[in-house]
């Protein structure tokens, strides 16, 4: 690794622009789609802001690297653009690459503002160099939990790929339904098909069948096979982490894909600034905004009212976050300590389960919000 350079290193630019750093997975096995709507909601944004006479004067830029969801390349990433000069780290979707970005920004004392992760324990001790948009996954998956106990399930299987974040979602899932008599059945998928999955699901005798698990293989090959077999007419799918959001889900699945239930961040009614993005991402993206286009929207908006106000030096800039006071697309965004998170965090996100609408699948309809 490299030499950390010092915390004012972000003002080694040849003074045109102002520099920020956007780590994005636009390739795979990265979630291709979601970083795709991160990069349009960053991008949007910029242009936005350098509309508005950028950073005093000065405009902003956006320098963008793949990360591939990939933590090794993500933290090269890191040091290329903490030696480019950047004022701060935007972005990344992935919470395990998300985590390796956080713990070099701290180590480099580099600003980080965290899109879309949303992995509790984003930094191994607590850090005043990162801050995050999305909800903490302990807050999205209780909300989540009480979506599940509400519609009378509690007897859940989860099919899981190896992997910190689905474990962590499987502790928090467990710790909520327990004290209503609930219970989760763990079906490694590494060690099953999709139709192996169905008949475990049977074998428990579960209701409702949780997929944590990579996209869009083994999931959509699971739904598949869910929805072709007789004896799981009844049972509900779930998804969490959202899969369902993207359009290319409803064009792999049709129908197939409606009825399963996933986060999504977005409140019940657009302010006039969301309605406004909403209008111009969807031209940007040719389709539907997701959530995470917003979210991207809305690290800009952040960045760029705190380097207005405080300049690119990187300790000013990490001093900022609990100052922080911003109109953001999806409500008004302050930044606070919350119990048992590492970073500074936006608690106030709207939250949200969805599913699509089995008769008009592009159609998505609120079953929850918290």
């Amino acid at each position: 690794m490299n030499t950390p350079p010092s915390p004012s290193g972000a003002q080694r630019t040849d003074g045109s622009t102002v520099r920020i750093g956007a780590l994005v997975p636009l390739t795979r096995p990265g979630w291709v789609e979601a970083g795709r709507h991160l990069l349009a909601g960053l991008e949007l944004a910029v242009r936005d802001a350098n509309d508005n006479g950028g950073i005093v004067g000065r405009p902003l830029e956006l320098i963008v690297r793949d990360t591939a969801a990939d933590p090794q390349r993500a933290m090269a990433a890191v040091d290329e653009l903490a030696d480019l000069g950047v004022a701060a780290l935007a972005g990344e979707y992935h919470s395990v690459v998300a985590r390796s970005v956080a713990a070099r920004a701290d180590a480099l004392r580099l600003p980080f503002l965290c899109s879309s992760a949303v992995l509790d324990a984003l930094t191994e001790q607590p850090t005043q160099w990162v801050a995050r948009l999305a909800p903490a996954q302990s807050r999205g998956w209780r909300i989540y939990a009480d979506f599940l106990l509400n519609a009378g399930h509690s007897r859940i299987a989860v099919a899981i790929a190896p992997s910190v974040y689905w474990a962590s979602g499987v502790r928090i899932l467990r710790g909520c339904l327990a004290p209503s008599g609930g219970s989760v059945v763990e079906l490694d998928i590494s060690a099953l098909t999709a139709a192996q999955v169905c008949e475990q699901v049977v074998a428990h005798d579960a209701t409702a069948l949780l997929l944590l698990v990579g996209y869009p293989e083994p999931a959509v090959s699971i739904v598949r096979s869910v929805r072709s077999d007789p004896r799981l007419t009844q049972l509900m799918l779930g998804a969490p982490a959202g899969q369902p959001e993207f359009a290319e889900w409803a064009s792999l699945l049709g129908v197939a894909g409606a009825a399963i239930p996933f986060l999504r961040y977005l409140p019940e009614r657009f302010s006039p600034l969301g309605e406004r993005v909403e209008t111009a991402l969807r031209e940007r993206l040719a389709e539907a905004p997701s959530f995470v286009a917003f979210e991207g929207y809305d690290t800009i908006a952040v960045l760029a009212d705190v380097l207005r106000s405080h300049g690119t030096d990187w300790a000013r800039i990490a001093e900022a976050w609990p100052q922080v006071d911003v109109e953001g697309t999806r409500g008004r965004i302050r930044f606070a300590r919350a119990p048992g998170i590492s970073v500074w965090q936006w608690a106030w996100a709207p939250i949200q389960v969805v599913d699509r609408d089995p008769a008009e699948p592009e159609r998505f309809r609120i079953r929850h919000a918290g």
